[in-house]
């Protein structure tokens, strides 16, 4: 695959980094010449015979400048994994900060000592993934979408450890490739990059040079990553992953009549998992068991807007940013802009399947597929409901979920769609669809332009029912702007989605100054 046009040259071996003015760089990956012990402590032999790459560059405080602590950072593989380790030297051991063990904790981002790296495994300059770990072991892992959508419910399966040295800490991750998707062919390119947060210094520095308007979001911006050369892939595989569960229970009621008695239940399902392409995974799931499922987080409302909560099942997370439309953040923000998102609907909110307010719905069967082929990425969910009757509240009847997402990449970071989406239940109920479409544009280091369209279709709701958004940011380090215009109309009803606020129009502007004194 060859480089992106800005990219330096690739480095020539024993060099395993170069630079050009500009603050870009080149890296080599090294194929690791004896088996990976992943321990913490880097004693290996490879890290004597390899230099690490080093010479970060602040984005805070001082913008631009090298970092006050050096860090080294080595980026390996062999048949199975990427490994990617670092060595942080630090003047200050007793300030160090790392009190947080929960996994995807936004404590671990904002009050630890933290080194951060990105992968962009298709080399697209948009997207990518994110894994982030403190002093002792704790970690993050996320997906990036566009350089904007922050996904930290994907958890994918890889191995992390830490340790002292005298004068800093060091890190060692592997990442089997299996748990990622990347293109076609043997010999990769990649995107990478690193991040080091020295939090008793209130100091972020990058192995490259990326605008300090970014602030946190600044390892998001896959477009100023470094260039992996030396990534060799397996070999085109068909994984197929099988989880099937089975559970039963024994029921004795003596308080109802008649009398239950030693009423035994049993229940069984199976979900799979199946690499079509090294871009593109199927999953099919047949009577799902979401009994691990984490638990969400308490809310108390205090409004007349309904709440959101994350989609937590692991069945719908894999490539969750793909479904994002129009700009409308699903999960969280890094852009740094003040979040406004809260008004515009989103058109697929995937906890609308199998749950019915406080009441679990049965899904019988459903099945996905994600992923991206070339320039274009695809999403298709379609899902099955059972039936369930409660005398509390209506009885929910068996219904079809369907949502098709298309999205073709453009310019450098800018991105076109389609989405369509419906809601078809058994017998008389009512059904719904939803169609629209996207753009989301990026120009220049600073600028974002977010627009989309959409209409709904549901029996009986024919008045006013379309919802369009044009959005405008410019998000600098010392002065930012944003304009936008969002409409919801009255009947504009995604069955499929999520919707604050109906009925309603809103035209909002924010100018920003932001000096460093």
């Amino acid at each position: 695959m060859p480089l992106v046009a800005n990219a330096p040259p690739a480095p020539v071996a024993p060099s395993i980094i170069s630079r050009d003015g500009e603050g870009r760089a080149t890296v080599r990956a090294v194929r690791a010449a004896e088996p990976r012990r992943i321990d913490g402590v880097l004693d290996e032999a490879h890290y004597e015979r390899v230099p690490g790459m080093s010479g970060f560059i602040q984005i805070d405080p001082k913008p631009g400048e090298p970092a006050t602590e050096q860090t080294e950072v080595w980026l390996s593989l062999d048949d199975d994994h990427v490994y990617v380790s670092a060595r942080m030297h630090d003047s200050d051991m007793e300030h160090l900060v790392a009190t947080e063990m929960r996994r995807d904790s936004s404590v671990i981002f904002q009050g630890n000592d933290i080194i951060s790296f990105m992968l962009d495994p298709f080399y697209d300059r948009r997207n990518g993934l994110v894994f982030t770990i403190n002093p002792i072991a704790g970690r993050s892992d996320s997906q990036v979408t566009n350089e904007r959508q922050f996904i930290q419910d994907w958890n994918p399966v890889w191995s992390v450890k830490t340790g002292r040295f005298e004068g800093g800490w060091t890190m060692e991750a592997a990442i089997p490739f299996k748990s990622i998707r990347y293109g076609e062919g043997t010999g990769q390119v990649w995107g990478f990059n690193v991040m080091r947060t020295k939090r008793s210094k209130n100091e972020r520095s990058l192995l490259t040079k990326v605008p300090p308007g970014r602030g946190d979001a600044a390892l998001a911006q896959t477009s100023f990553a470094a260039s992996a050369v030396g990534l060799e892939a397996p070999p085109a595989r068909r994984a197929l992953d099988v989880k099937p569960y089975a559970t039963s229970s024994l029921t004795t009621n003596r308080t109802v009549s008649p009398v239950v008695s030693n009423d035994p239940t049993a229940a069984g399902g199976v979900d799979l998992k199946y690499a079509v392409s090294k871009g593109l995974s199927a999953d099919l799931t047949l009577n799902t068991d979401f009994a691990q499922v984490e638990a969400d987080e308490q809310q108390a409302n205090l409004t007349r807007f309904s709440l959101f909560f994350p989609e937590k099942r692991e069945f719908f997370l894999e490539n969750q940013g793909m479904f994002s439309f129009g700009g409308v953040q699903l999960t969280g923000n890094l852009t740094g802009m003040q979040n406004n998102d809260q008004v515009a609907p989103i058109l697929f909110y995937s906890r609308r399947i199998g749950l019915n307010g406080t009441r679990v719905v049965p899904l019988r069967a459903g099945g996905r597929l994600t992923g991206r082929a070339g320039a274009y990425s695809l999403g298709i969910v379609s899902t099955q409901t059972g039936e369930e009757d409660d005398d509390l509240v209506a009885p929910a009847r068996s219904t079809n979920y369907s949502v098709v997402r298309l999205k073709r990449d453009i310019l450098r970071r800018s991105a076109v769609g389609l989405i369509a989406t419906s809601v078809n239940p058994s017998g008389s109920g009512a059904s719904n669809a939803v169609y629209g479409l996207d753009g989301t544009f990026a120009f220049f280091d600073n600028v974002a332009i977010n627009t989309y369209w959409a209409k709904s279709d549901t029996p009986g709701r024919h008045g006013n029912d379309t919802s369009y958004r044009a959005q405008f940011n410019y998000d600098a380090d010392r002065y930012g702007a944003q304009l936008e215009r969002v409409t919801v109309g009255e009947d504009f009803n995604p069955g499929l989605g999520f919707v604050r606020r109906d009925d309603m129009r809103r035209t909002y502007g924010v100018l920003r100054f932001s000096p460093r004194p």
